[in-house]
């Protein structure tokens, strides 16, 4: 059967569901982002669009990504609003608007879950252009938290993790062990 109108939300599925090979994903995700006969993302979906993007590596792009809440700032909105027309639209305080909350310390501190309950986790952060930064979360076992600082060209990472919990740094291609406490690494 024949289409005549695609979107940004299939493609966006796709690349999550794993339904493409792996050495694919880099263009679709540049066209999810240049194509513009693509129906595009509303801001909830952008959610879905911005994890398919990181899944076909584009991470570091992320903080390029969020005009739409950049938008919102401008039109003096307090919450997100639910639709991606802002020029016509209300403030909602839509909850798949406010993305962005959880995706800075999921996609730019990189923080995630590897395991049942969070007992594992994987430490993937996408940094860009970001020199220092560091975050926290609270988890089931205690806080977790993350830094990383680029000082005389080196980076300065540590991730801190609660008791009983270890996991995996991804740095650069190279997947590096976590134990419980002070993880501290310089590349």
């Amino acid at each position: 059967m024949e289409k005549d109108l695609f979107s940004q939300h299939t493609n966006a599925l796709a690349i999550l569901t794993g339904m493409l090979e792996p050495v694919k994903l880099p263009a679709l995700g540049q066209k999810l982002l240049a194509d513009a006969n693509l129906a595009p993302a509303s801001i909830y979906f952008k959610y879905y669009l911005h994890q398919a993007l990181v899944k076909a590596g584009m991470g570091n792009d992320y903080l390029k990504w969020l005009d739409k809440w950049r938008e919102n700032i401008q039109m003096g909105l307090s919450t997100w609003a639910e639709t991606s027309e802002i020029n016509t639209t209300r403030s909602d305080c839509h909850a798949w608007g406010a993305s962005p909350n959880i995706e800075f310390f999921r996609t730019i501190l990189g923080i995630d879950s590897d395991g049942l309950n969070f007992s594992k986790v994987k430490i993937q952060p996408h940094l860009g252009d970001i020199k220092n930064i560091s975050g926290k979360i609270p988890h089931p076992n205690g806080t977790l938290s993350t830094s990383y600082r680029w000082l005389q060209n080196k980076w300065e990472i540590q991730v801190d993790l609660p008791p009983k919990t270890t996991g995996t740094l991804v740095w650069k291609g190279k997947i590096l062990p976590l134990k419980e406490g002070v993880n501290k690494f310089s590349f």
